[in-house]
């Protein structure tokens, strides 16, 4: 174990801090709302009818700067680990509302690609992973719960955004509710970072989770391995396999959900309304996997994932009921919102804090990489196989392989000392 080290940054507070930043951070994450998916959504018809695009090219901008966006997030998380959470939070913030500014002024594919790339880059990718990654310097033994709690309340706030940013766009226009975004972070974010994060408990003489160890007197220094090592580790693979494969195949069933529902006899509203039964799932299966990481360990939590995964493929392949739907949304939000805890609590499990950002910046890079492939390998499989339910049933086979990949051994990290 790490010699412990004495703070001089500031005094000791006798009240744990790590909540507030929990709140603090939680409040971040789910002000990406107007850079996710979700929230850009509301704008696709606008910018189709204003700026005379079809929803084919807009789609295709979409996906150039999803993708550019993603090849920043190892170099963003270096800069994390650097420069500290504080100081990287507010450039990030005040960057997202200069980029949601811009697509305000957007005139045509060249100019929106452009605005795509900073907001996703921003906003889905770079504000999302230091939220993450402070939440994580400030729990250790609870860290799954902590993490389980902000993925939930995030994706609650998240789901307003789009509900708001609709109502303001009936009101005084798209160009304005992009402005009123922009000025929301400006407003909330940026200060909330620069007057409320704390880059980490020794910097005011405290400890992860509020409690010190039973062996220690002073604040103990961070641990943790770099990227490179990091990733040279089964345990980094088979984390990256579990994330990756969720993130491909969840937004694949999301993308055709229209179409894969259609095939089973339900109209267009019917099955945009199984939206709905995916958040009451994704409420339990955030802070579930929480708790089970925090109370029994990290060793077979990927494997059950993909076997969860697995089972909402063969769901989304069988289903043919209302109530029988109902069940396999609730089924996907809960294997969704496990996974996105599995992925933000092992990597300070098992590689430490140290250089969390620029570990958890290659996992997520990876993770868009594969959410971008997946409603294309559907097509694909659809194009062959004849229908989207055959195509979810013939993919369920790969998180099974994984499965028995991710038990085959141990997921040894990396040295702690």
């Amino acid at each position: 174990m790490p010699t412990p080290v004495a703070s001089t940054d500031s005094p000791s507070s006798t009240r744990f801090a790590g909540w507030r930043i929990l709140a603090l951070a939680t409040i971040a994450m789910g002000l990406t709302g107007p850079g996710q998916t979700i929230g850009v959504s509301v704008f696709i018809d606008h910018f189709a009818d204003d700026l005379d695009l079809s929803k084919n090219a807009i789609s295709a901008g979409y996906a150039i700067g999803t993708l550019c966006g993603s090849l920043t997030l190892p170099t963003v998380g270096r800069w994390i680990d650097r420069f500290g959470v504080r100081r990287a939070m507010t450039v990030i913030a005040a960057l997202f509302a200069v980029g949601l500014a811009y697509m305000a002024g957007v005139q045509g594919i060249v100019t929106l690609t452009i605005g795509f790339f900073f907001i996703r880059m921003l906003g889905q990718g770079s504000l999302s992973l230091v939220s993450s990654v402070t939440i994580s310097r400030w729990f250790d033994r609870r860290r799954g719960f902590a993490l389980g709690i902000a993925m939930t309340l995030s994706s609650a706030l998240m789901a307003l955004v789009p509900v708001v940013l609709s109502l303001v766009i009936d009101d005084i226009g798209w160009r304005s509710a992009w402005l009123l975004a922009s000025g929301t972070i400006a407003v909330v974010v940026v200060p909330l970072a620069w007057f409320g994060i704390i880059d980490r408990p020794g910097a005011v003489g405290q400890y992860p989770d509020g409690e010190p160890p039973a062996d220690a007197d002073e604040p103990a220094e961070e641990w943790g391995v770099d990227r490179d090592v990091a990733i040279r580790t089964r345990a980094f693979w088979i984390l990256a396999l579990a994330t990756s494969l969720a993130s491909m195949l969840v937004t694949a069933l999301n993308f055709h959900q229209i179409a894969l529902l259609g095939e089973s006899g339900f109209s267009e509203t019917e099955a945009a309304v199984m939206f709905l039964p995916q958040v009451l799932g994704t409420f339990v299966g955030s802070p579930g996997m929480g708790l089970a990481l925090d109370r029994l360990g990290t060793r077979y939590a990927p494997a059950v994932t993909l076997v969860m995964l697995s089972g909402s493929l063969l769901f989304a392949g069988w289903v043919s009921t209302t109530l029988g739907v109902i069940v396999y949304a609730i089924w996907l939000g809960l294997q969704s919102g496990m996974v996105r805890t599995l992925g933000a609590a092992l990597l300070p499990a098992w590689f430490g804090t140290r250089h969390l950002g620029a570990i958890q910046g290659a996992m997520t890079f990876l993770g868009v990489l594969a959410s971008a492939a997946g409603p294309i390998a559907f097509s694909l499989t659809e194009s062959a196989a004849g229908s989207f339910r055959t195509s979810a049933t013939l993919w369920a086979l790969i998180p099974i392989i994984a499965a028995f990949f991710a038990l085959s051994k141990r997921p040894v990290a990396a040295p702690t000392s």
